[in-house]
Parts: C-alpha cells; sequence; structure tokens
C-alpha cells in the first residue's frame, strides 16, 4: 500500500482555525497601535499650534488666540484677522478633541492671557492624550 503524504481535511481545518484565531490577536494590537500613534501625531500637531502662535506674539509684539473648535477638532492661531496656523486634527487623524476653554491667548511677552490653564484631551478609541497649556504659556 502506498503512503500518503499531507494532511487530511480535520488537520488543516484545525490549523485555520488557530490561524483565525492569531491574525484576529494581532488585529487588535495592530489597531490599538494605530490608534496610540495617531493620537500622538495629534497631539504633536496641538502643541505645534501652540509653539507657532507664542512664537509669532513674542517676534510681533502682538496679542496672538488659539481657537479650539471641538466638534471638527479644529485649532485655529489668529492674531487679529491674520491666520497663523491652521490645524484639523479630527480630519488629520482621526481623534475627537475635548478642551477646559475654547481659547487661548499670548500676549506679546510670551505669557499665557487669562486665569488658568488650558487642558486638551484628544482621544481615538481606546487611546487618549493630554495637551496641557500653563498660565505662563508653556505646553506640555
Amino acid at each position: 500500500m502506498p503512503r500518503r503524504t499531507g494532511a487530511t481535511l480535520v488537520e488543516q481545518t484545525v490549523i485555520m482555525a488557530v490561524l483565525g484565531v492569531l491574525a484576529a490577536l494581532a488585529f487588535r494590537g495592530v489597531r490599538t497601535l494605530l490608534d496610540t500613534m495617531a493620537v500622538s501625531a495629534a497631539a504633536r500637531e496641538v502643541r505645534d499650534v501652540f509653539a507657532s502662535a507664542r512664537e509669532h506674539a513674542v517676534a510681533s509684539g502682538v496679542r496672538t488666540a488659539v481657537q479650539i473648535q471641538p466638534s471638527p477638532a479644529l485649532l485655529t492661531a489668529h492674531a487679529g484677522s491674520d491666520t497663523i496656523a491652521e490645524r484639523s486634527v479630527g480630519q488629520l487623524y482621526g481623534v475627537t478633541l475635548h478642551s477646559s476653554r475654547d481659547s487661548m491667548a499670548y500676549s506679546p511677552s510670551g505669557l499665557g492671557y487669562g486665569a488658568a490653564n488650558l487642558r486638551i484631551v484628544l482621544v481615538r478609541h481606546a487611546s487618549a492624550e493630554t495637551v496641557t497649556v500653563s498660565r505662563l504659556g508653556r505646553v506640555r
């Protein structure tokens, strides 16, 4: 009787089931990693908008403000009627944005205008990151 090589249908089914479970676990880990990367990149964009607004205020000697619109997750830095920077982190990174205030202004000395710190929370699925702007104008 000739000897058969290969796998039976039952063995192939078991292998496919195991590979399916491993793929599902790997996909979940990859999704979490992608969410974390998107939130980190969006937080970097937020910090950049505040840094450019502060730089502009110091360089030009004009009060510069950053307006935060949570619904489209949009940040706009402007001095008077001039727009310095605009970033739609919601559209670019798929994050939602929650903030403790709707705007933050920098005086020509680079200090924050207002009485309280500003806290911005960026969220995408299970990943979240907080950006804090102090009264002194520092961004962390």
